[in-house]
């Protein structure tokens, strides 16, 4: 690790150096920022200087916002290092979460160069040794994270962590169909998050604990958003004509895998309150969702059988039969010849 660490500090030398050197000025400054926010100190995650550093390029121009993504992105695909990424994410993050308009839009919309993870880390490995390899693992998991975050934020229409202040609001205008989806959109987030990986012990370093807190303040975001939803759709199944049968099926199910999450979640933010009130209206809706659900379907188990017999008996004594033809009886009991029999003489 020793080792490892003293050729990273080198490169970042060589590399600032190089930036310093550029004939344009203006690249230099976000060359030397991007560099300075994603060393390749293996503990250290980039100072609160050097993330709002990074942060004040998005305050001039679009040019300039364009070029901070584009070297951040250079950065983190052209790196080998898993320090290197991880910082390369966390900064991304920030952006995401404190970042100007301009920075957040050039980001979102970032072309993708293929693979499962729009940001091309889901084969990302640091073969450095065995601690690195790893380390990688974290690299997979936040990429995953930071692209849940950007894709739930086009779900519900704002990103996570802004000051919207009718957020509890919109969930009230929504469709039956579209809170459904925006509740199931919001909670493969909370699964994204709980595939954390197992070795949780490396949250000992301190650059991944930063990135697990990171991953905590989504959550909590997350939490707020679902805790609305999950209270609005409450309060739509009291009556059993009022919510469709796939929607309710649905909304079981994605709260289903919710409460599966719980566990992980704890052990992940081992240090966070437990939210035993989130976790009560969660349980508390599912159970009403399930009793609505049966409601629903014995009232259309009546119905069926209600019009079975009013078949069976109409079809049985239909004076329109003509003669000769056959009845066949919805109970299985075969043909019936309601014709002339013909008489040997």
């Amino acid at each position: 690790m020793a080792r490892i660490k003293l050729i990273g500090i080198l490169k970042d030398k060589v590399s600032i150096l190089k930036a310093t050197l550029y004939i344009n000025r203006h690249a230099s400054s976000v060359h030397v920022a991007v560099l300075r926010a994603t060393t390749h100190h293996p503990s250290r995650p980039p100072s609160e200087e050097k993330i709002a550093s990074v942060l004040a390029l998005g305050h001039s121009s679009r040019i300039t916002a364009c070029a901070c993504i584009e070297a951040l992105m250079d950065r983190l695909h052209g790196t080998q290092s898993a320090f290197v990424a991880l910082k390369c994410l966390l900064t991304l993050h920030n952006i995401i979460a404190k970042g100007s308009f301009i920075l957040k839009d050039q980001l979102a919309f970032y072309p993708s160069f293929g693979g499962h993870n729009f940001l091309n880390l889901s084969m990302f490995s640091d073969n450095s040794d065995l601690v690195m390899w790893e380390f990688s693992s974290w690299v997979r998991w936040y990429a995953g994270v930071v692209e849940q975050n950007l894709m739930v934020s086009r779900a519900i229409g704002y990103y996570l962590n802004s000051s919207k202040k009718d957020k509890e609001e919109k969930a009230l205008t929504l469709l039956d169909s579209d809170l459904a989806v925006e509740i199931e959109v919001l909670v493969e987030f909370v699964v994204r998050i709980c595939d954390a990986p197992n070795s949780l012990d490396l949250q000992r370093n301190n650059l991944v604990y930063e990135v697990v807190r990171a991953a905590g303040e989504d959550y909590r975001s997350v939490q707020r958003e679902i805790l609305a939803r999950v209270k609005e759709a409450g309060d739509r199944v009291d009556s059993v004509e009022g919510v469709n049968s796939d929607e309710l099926t649905q909304l079981i199910d994605t709260l289903q895998r919710l409460e599966g999450c719980k566990g992980k979640l704890m052990l992940l933010f081992l240090n966070r309150k437990r939210n035993d009130g989130f976790w009560d209206t969660v349980r508390e809706t599912k159970a009403m969702l399930v009793e609505t659900k049966k409601k629903k379907e014995e009232k259309s188990l009546v119905r069926f059988a209600g019009r079975d017999e009013s078949a069976e008996s109409t079809q049985f004594w239909n004076p329109f039969l003509e003669p000769g033809q056959l009845l066949l009886l919805p109970s299985g009991g075969g043909w019936l010849d309601f014709g002339p029999t013909p008489i040997a003489v």
